[in-house]
């Protein structure tokens, strides 16, 4: 990376930092664009040209996020089936504390939780990784699937995800602590692949699993 890309990624970094501080301790929809610019000593069009979204500023990780399943499926092993690389991806990163599956801290989480605007953005990318994954599968697919197959697939495995996303959103919110929600969850991700496998083993596709 050079200087100039450094210095920028340095800045959307800056003006992220300082715009989740003020979202936390004001709230979302309180917290004006002039506010964050400020704290970054920055101007309010260097914001919005980061963040053309104001959400954005608080979920900086949503292209990660909306690309995540799709990239497991893509770049899984030679022989390695894709709900395995993506019950494998998942893990890795329940083991990490990854904010991607939901590691965001109690004071985030009741920030979004209490922001009409960032819950339904959320949802908004919750979909986006879903459709991601649904093109992933395809590409995956035998070239005789039925159209609709991956599709099914992807809105069984996504609706799982985001329930375990939920989980440990929830779990944050209660007071428990991240090795404790890693603990809880470790069981229940495994047992939800058990159902997903066994759905999708009676879907037309099952070769692609």
């Amino acid at each position: 990376m050079g200087l100039r890309e450094s210095k920028k990624q340095e800045t959307r970094q800056l003006i992220s930092d300082r715009a989740t501080r003020l979202f936390i301790d004001q709230g979302f929809e309180q917290t004006t664009i002039a506010e964050i610019a400020a704290a970054a000593r920055v101007a309010k069009k260097t914001v919005t040209n980061y963040f053309p979204r104001k959400e954005d500023l608080a979920l900086d990780h949503h292209e990660e996020f909306t690309q995540g399943l799709a990239r497991a499926v893509a770049e899984r092993g030679p022989d390695e089936v894709p709900l395995a690389a993506l019950g494998r991806t998942f893990r890795a990163a329940l083991l990490e504390h990854s904010p991607v599956v939901g590691f965001t801290g109690p004071a985030f989480a009741r920030m979004v939780a209490d922001s009409p605007t960032l819950t339904a953005r959320l949802r908004e990318l919750h979909d986006r990784r879903e459709d991601a994954l649904a093109a992933a599968l395809a590409t995956a697919a035998p070239s005789d699937t039925p159209d609709i197959a991956p599709q099914a697939a992807a809105a069984l495995i996504a609706a799982s995800d985001r329930l375990l996303f939920r989980r440990i959103q929830q779990l944050t919110l209660s007071g428990r602590t991240n090795d404790e929600i890693e603990a809880t969850l470790l069981p229940e991700a495994d047992h939800l692949r058990t159902l997903l496998a066994a759905a999708l083993t009676n879907d037309p596709t099952d070769t692609i699993w």
